[in-house]
C-alpha cells in the first residue's frame, strides 16, 4: 500500500483579491469621473466569499432595488442607499463567525457621505426581503475598521449587505468606499481536504497496474491529473488510473483541486515504486523452406524460462532449441522471476513455394482425391474460385487448406471429367490475381 504524503496549498492563501475593474468615462455634464456598477450590486448576484481569504470590494456607483419585497426593501439597521451584497455558506457544524472590515478608503466628492453601514442577513427565501432577519450585530455610520459577529446554523446561506450612509447636513450623495473583507470562525472554517494514492507499490514489468486517488473532504473536485516522474501522462474524471508504463523507481503523483470558490490545490507524491525488471529476447525471426531445421536465438538474464508451443521443437527449456515446423509458426520465450512473467515472440516463416498442380483424380482411392495447394496455408484470407468452361462459378472458398480443398463435386455431385479454370487472390496486399486451369480426371 502506498502511504499517504500530502502537499496541500490554498490558491493565493495569503491574500486573494477579487478584482473589480472600474470602467471610467468622462462625464460631459458633471465634469467628473463616473464609475460602472460592481457585479454584486444586488442580492441575486451576491459575491460568494470563503473563509480566511481577503476580498477587496467596493460599493462605488452601486444602486438600490426599489420594488415590493425586493432585496433592498428593508428598514432595519439602516435605510438602503447603494448596497452591495456578499454571501457565504456555513459549514456542516455551524457556530461562531466573524467578518472583519479594514482598510476603508472613502470617495471624497462634494456633498458625499463618509460613513459605511453593514449587517448580516439570514433569509428564508433567497433575496426576498419579507423573509429577512438580522443576525449578529448591526453596524451603522462606521468610518474605520469594524467587525460583525454572529452564531451560524449548519449548512446555511447567509447574506452580508453593505451600504453607504447619506447622513448629515448638506449630504446629498451616499458614501462610496473601498475596503477589505475577511470571513473567519469555526462556523465557516473548512475541513482541510486530503489526497492519497492507493495501489501496489511492487509491480511486474509491463504489468497493467491500477491506482486509485482517495480524495477526502473535497467538494466540487476537479479532474485528477496523473504524473510519472513529474510528467503529465493522464487526466481522469474518475478516481481510477491504469498504466503499464511504470519502470523501476518511477514516482507516481496525482493532483486535483477542491472547492469552486477559493479552490484548494492538492498534490500527492508516491514513494519510488519497485518494478521487477528482467530481460527476455526470443531473437530474430527465421525463414526456412519445408523440411529444414533452424536454431532459435533466445536470451534472458533469468534462470527460469520456457518456449511455447512445444510442437516441432527439440527442447523447450533451453534458450536455443532446434525447430522444424511444417508451416509458419510463432514461438514465445517466457521468463519468470519472483512470480513475474515476461514474454517475447519470434516467427519462423516456412516459405512454402506456391506450386499449383494442374490435375487431380477424385476417384476416392485415397491418392490425389482433392485439388491440394499446400502453400496457400500461408495466406489464411486468400480467395479461391473455380469456374467451368462457360464461366459459371462452381466452387469458392476464403482460406484454402487440406480440409477446404475442392473434391471435384458441384452441388454435392461429382463433376464430369473436364477442364476447369481457377482464380486465386492471395489478399496479401498484392493486387496480382493468379489464374490458370486444372483438369478433373476420372
Amino acid at each position: 500500500m502506498i502511504k499517504n504524503r500530502v502537499n496541500t496549498s490554498i490558491l493565493n492563501q495569503k491574500k486573494l483579491f477579487v478584482n473589480v475593474w472600474l470602467n471610467a468615462f468622462l462625464s460631459l455634464f458633471v465634469g467628473s469621473l463616473s464609475f460602472s456598477q460592481v457585479s454584486y450590486d444586488n442580492c441575486g448576484q451576491a459575491l460568494e466569499i470563503c473563509p480566511n481569504v481577503n476580498f477587496s470590494i467596493n460599493n462605488i456607483a452601486a444602486t438600490k432595488t426599489l420594488c415590493a419585497n425586493c432585496d433592498d426593501n428593508f428598514s432595519f439597521c439602516f435605510t438602503p442607499n447603494n448596497t452591495v451584497w456578499l454571501k457565504f455558506i456555513s459549514n456542516s457544524l455551524g457556530g461562531n463567525a466573524q467578518i472583519d472590515f479594514s482598510n476603508l478608503v472613502f470617495e471624497s466628492n462634494a456633498n458625499q457621505g463618509n460613513e459605511i453601514q453593514a449587517t448580516l442577513i439570514e433569509s428564508l427565501a433567497p433575496c426576498d426581503a419579507t423573509t429577512y432577519s438580522v443576525l449578529g450585530n448591526c453596524v451603522t455610520n462606521a468610518t474605520t475598521n469594524f467587525s460583525i459577529n454572529a452564531i451560524l446554523l449548519p449548512s446555511t446561506v447567509y447574506y452580508l449587505v453593505i451600504n453607504g450612509a447619506k447622513n448629515g447636513a448638506g449630504i446629498t450623495k451616499a458614501a462610496e468606499v473601498s475596503m477589505d473583507v475577511v470571513l473567519s470562525g469555526v462556523g465557516v472554517n473548512r475541513i482541510n481536504p486530503s489526497l492519497a494514492i492507493f495501489g501496489q507499490d511492487s509491480l511486474c514489468q509491463n504489468y497493467v497496474a491500477t491506482f486509485e486517488a482517495n480524495s477526502l473532504n473535497c467538494p466540487d473536485s476537479s479532474a485528477f491529473q496523473w504524473f510519472i516522474n513529474g510528467e503529465l501522462v493522464a487526466v481522469t474524471s474518475g478516481i481510477m488510473f491504469q498504466t503499464s508504463a511504470l519502470k523501476n523507481n518511477d514516482v507516481l503523483s496525482v493532483s486535483n483541486s477542491c472547492f469552486l470558490q477559493c479552490p484548494v490545490l492538492q498534490n500527492f507524491i508516491s514513494p519510488p515504486i519497485f518494478v521487477e525488471t528482467f530481460s527476455v529476447n526470443a531473437g530474430e525471426d527465421k525463414f526456412i523452406i519445408p523440411g529444414e531445421t533452424v536454431i532459435l536465438d533466445g536470451s534472458s538474464d533469468v534462470d527460469t524460462f520456457y518456449w511455447s508451443p512445444i510442437t516441432y521443437m527439440t527442447n523447450n527449456k533451453i534458450l536455443n532449441p532446434v525447430v522444424n515446423p511444417e508451416f509458419t509458426t510463432s514461438y514465445f520465450l517466457t521468463g519468470e522471476k519472483n512470480g513475474c512473467l515476461l514474454s517475447d515472440e519470434t516467427v519462423v516463416t516456412v516459405d512454402l513455394l506456391l506450386k499449383i498442380t494442374n490435375s487431380f483424380t477424385p476417384n476416392e482411392d485415397g491418392y490425389n482425391d482433392t485439388w491440394e495447394i499446400p502453400a496457400l496455408i500461408q495466406y489464411p484470407n486468400c480467395l479461391v474460385q473455380i469456374f467451368n468452361r462457360w464461366g459459371q462459378m462452381v466452387f469458392t472458398s476464403i482460406g484454402y487448406n487440406e480440409k477446404k480443398a475442392w473434391n471435384g463435386k458441384i452441388n454435392g455431385k461429382l463433376a464430369d471429367a473436364s477442364v476447369f479454370y481457377y482464380s486465386i487472390d492471395l489478399r496479401n496486399g498484392d493486387d496480382k490475381i493468379i489464374k490458370g486451369s486444372v483438369s478433373l480426371i476420372k
